[in-house]
């Protein structure tokens, strides 16, 4: 006879079907797991044998065979625990042989029978309620599961033993309470910032249309400290978003008891990061730093010091919005819709831009030249907003702070926001489409311009030698101005606001 036991395996956010077949039958000794297991799911024998040992029980003196179908596919981590042990109790008759029919199992075991939290519950959760199933889970797992439905059956149990008390009727499981982390620890503030009114400015059209911005100025200017207060000006995520980021987190590992949170991912790599942790990838194609920035901000600070090829890497996923990992058997695409924020130096020492300094290794233009060099044109054109940051004058940081809150500055930019919802919807686009995201043919109905502003736009566009994508992304800029003015129609100021901020690409 041969018990059926349900659960997924892993290819990025998708939840796949996986049959777990447990057969024990007469012959020799021997415990084998087939279906193409890594390594945590052939350890997974010992923890097996340990939490049943725990729980009073032993595995029969027979031929045990754990099959894993489809058994082309890869398995991979140590959530196929629960489903075999489980499968192996309704074999030998520790629980009813139809307790496990409609239900998807994961979770890993510990030796002492206790259940451990495991990546991509939320994904499997949401696969189990779309096959008309319930879930079970580990305890600690389970806030993150009851996101996916509310009519979603959830059992989360302690133990491996609660759960076969909870078969046999000795003892009864709740069903979990979706959990909201509260972040009582409040975001850095734009009042803080002295002076940069223009930097200031431009953090604000970047927030209101998704925009990518590049920050450059000496060291001590307060670019990093102008990009950490992104978040702060930034909408919280919709219920759709919220689900979209939780889905990647979850796969990652990345989520906790404590709850989902609805504030904007906010990811800062070193510049030591190497394309895998960037991009996504490794054994077991994990999400990169791309992905778990998904509906948020990527901050890069000391952008010419990232390895150039790691930096061009990022080019698809800024252009196609997801991150997709190739390998021989199968093919893997995480979401990567994020918001890049870099910031850099205008040459090694920092000090090129400073007035009456000479570097001694190079005429300064040189200096500055060889360093920006690291960067490449097509990376520097996927920029929306160039942005000179000065050094801060003393005078700014003695005087008193008059400097407005974010919570003023998100007013507007939830305005231009909402304002952006509304034309897409009309459009046949999300709800979460920006200006910075807005397809190209659709820009002549979403961004028209004044016979002014065509003029201007024609005339720079000639003379900056703007490309075709260039070209786009002033007009998606000017949008957002326009959204922020409240205007429908872009005019002229917007078009000549919009190509200043593109004309320091010239100078890189």
């Amino acid at each position: 006879m041969v018990t059926r036991v349900s659960t997924v395996a892993f290819e990025g956010v998708d939840a796949k079907p996986v049959d777990v077949q447990v057969q024990v039958m007469p012959g020799r000794v021997l415990f084998t797991i087939v279906g193409l297991p890594d390594k945590a799911v052939g350890e997974s024998r010992e923890r097996v044998r340990g939490a049943l040992a725990a729980a009073g029980l032993a595995l029969p003196t027979r031929r045990i065979t754990v099959n894993l179908a489809p058994a082309d596919m890869p398995k991979e981590g140590s959530h196929f625990d629960l489903p075999i042990a489980l499968g192996l109790m309704a074999a030998i008759g520790a629980i009813p042989a139809d307790a496990l029919e409609g239900f998807l199992v994961l979770g890993e075991l510990g030796l002492d029978g206790r259940l451990t939290p495991v990546a991509g519950v939320l994904p499997a959760a949401i696969a189990a309620h779309e096959r008309g199933l319930g879930l079970i889970c580990p305890a600690d797992s389970g806030p993150e599961a009851a996101w996916a439905a509310s009519d979603l059956p959830i059992l989360a149990p302690r133990s491996l033993l609660q759960l076969a008390n909870h078969f046999k009727g000795t003892q009864l499981l709740s069903r979990p309470a979706p959990a909201v982390r509260g972040d009582t620890q409040p975001l850095p503030d734009m009042a803080e910032i002295r002076g940069q009114d223009s930097a200031r400015r431009v953090l604000e059209i970047a927030a209101a249309g998704g925009h990518n911005l590049l920050f450059s100025g000496p060291p001590g200017a307060g670019k990093s400290m102008l990009a950490s207060r992104l978040p702060s000006i930034l909408p919280p995520l919709s219920p759709k978003e919220l689900l979209e980021v939780s889905m990647i987190q979850s796969v990652a590992g990345l989520l906790t008891p404590a709850g989902l949170t609805n504030r904007r991912p906010f990811r800062a790599p070193h510049h030591s990061a190497s394309m895998a942790a960037l991009v996504g990838g490794g054994v077991q194609a994990r999400p990169g730093e791309v992905s778990l920035a998904h509906r948020g901000v990527l901050f890069l600070d000391e952008l010419p010091e990232f390895q150039p090829q790691v930096l061009d890497s990022l080019r698809q996923p800024l252009e196609t919005g997801e991150a997709v990992i190739a390998r021989v058997q199968h093919r893997i695409a995480y979401p990567a819709r994020f918001q890049l924020i870099a910031a850099m130096n205008p040459c090694r020492c920092g000090r090129a831009t400073e007035p009456g300094y000479a570097c001694r290794k190079a005429p300064n233009a040189t200096c500055m030249a060889q360093y920006q060099s690291r960067i490449s044109g097509p990376f520097l054109d996927r920029i929306d907003l160039v942005m000179e940051v000065p050094a801060v004058a003393a005078t700014d940081l003695i005087a008193p702070m008059t400097s407005e809150p974010s919570a003023q500055i998100a007013r507007r930019v939830n305005a231009a926001r909402a304002r952006q919802a509304e034309r897409y919807s009309v459009l046949g686009l999300g709800a979460e489409t920006l200006n910075a995201t807005c397809p190209v043919g659709l820009l002549d109905q979403a961004a028209p311009l004044d016979e002014a502003g065509v003029s201007l736009i024609r005339s720079a566009a000639e003379t900056m030698r703007l490309t075709a994508r260039g070209f786009h992304r002033v007009l998606k800029v000017a949008r957002t101005l326009a959204d922020l003015d409240g205007a429908d129609l872009i005019r002229r100021l917007h078009v000549a606001e919009a190509l200043s901020y593109r004309s320091d690409l010239g100078n890189m």
